[in-house]
């Protein structure tokens, strides 16, 4: 009889976590003949002069700016501009190198974005297929394939909603029928302590925390060539939103690499103590 494998995820922001800066600087920013500190400033005037979620405001500013300088904006076009997202290093292999392991420990271990960028460029990237879902913000579009209205939009807050979802195996973002039902943690598809969560910034403290509270582990990831970020990263660790802090380099033998390793062990010899 087969063994039983032992249920894991590991969800990642995407901005700062798995690529360097934001999604949208890359080659969507550039395309409207703009500078990335002019867009994300005409952002921060939009929020506060309507009170607007910021996500909200950077998602309507896109299809603003975008309609002012003649760009496209169908799915295929947002699609495109997320082929050239730079990815740290190890990213591409990384997948496959962690999975791999975690067979060895008789874990299925599967994978979640759970972002405030746009998720139709997530699609755009050469790793998209290594996860399960990706809970990131993003459009609707109408007749003519045109994207018209956020269909999505991920913020601090409402990212720990997906770890919920994860949690209790209730992935479509339409369906709230088991999200919001009362499910013994015993029968939940994925233990929260068997859940990494990794991701940057201040946009991820509520998830890091909450699966660091409820006995799951959250890595605090930085740019090694930024400054100051390796700082703001390890008082993550200090202030117990993180259970560790590394640079941002999943290449086989990095720090990433090593604990994830280590956590997937723990998850295994956890099992085995309770017979599973």
């Amino acid at each position: 009889m087969p063994k039983k494998l032992i249920p894991m995820a590991i969800a990642y922001d995407f901005d700062g976590t798995l690529a360097p800066g934001n999604m949208q600087e890359y080659d969507f920013i550039p395309a409207l003949n703009m500078m990335s500190k002019e867009f994300w400033r005409s952002v921060n005037e939009i929020a506060q002069q309507h009170e607007m979620d910021q996500i909200l405001a950077y998602m309507w500013a896109m299809l603003r700016q975008a309609d002012k300088a003649d760009i496209r904006v169908h799915k295929k076009d947002f699609k495109d501009f997320g082929k050239n997202i730079a990815l740290f290093p190890g990213v591409s292999d990384w997948f496959k190198r962690i999975n791999a392991y975690a067979r060895t420990k008789s874990v299925r271990l599967e994978h979640f974005i759970i972002s405030s960028g746009i998720r139709e460029m997530v699609e755009g990237t050469p790793i998209y297929k290594e996860f399960r879902k990706v809970y990131a913000s993003g459009f609707m579009f109408d007749h003519n394939g045109v994207a018209c209205w956020p269909a999505l939009a991920v913020n601090y807050t409402t990212k720990t909603q997906y770890l919920f979802r994860i949690n209790k195996g209730s992935l479509d973002v339409h369906d709230n029928s088991v999200i919001n039902k009362f499910v013994p943690k015993d029968q939940r598809p994925v233990p929260f302590e068997n859940m990494i969560f990794i991701g940057d910034g201040e946009t991820d403290i509520p998830c890091m925390r909450l699966v660091k509270d409820q006995g799951g582990n959250s890595i605090a990831v930085y740019n090694s060539n930024k400054r100051g970020v390796r700082k703001h990263a390890q008082q993550l660790v200090t202030d117990g939103r993180a259970t560790l802090a590394a640079p941002a380099d999943f290449q086989e033998g990095s720090t990433i690499d090593a604990c994830v390793k280590a956590i997937i062990d723990k998850v295994e010899a956890a099992a085995r103590v309770r017979g599973a």
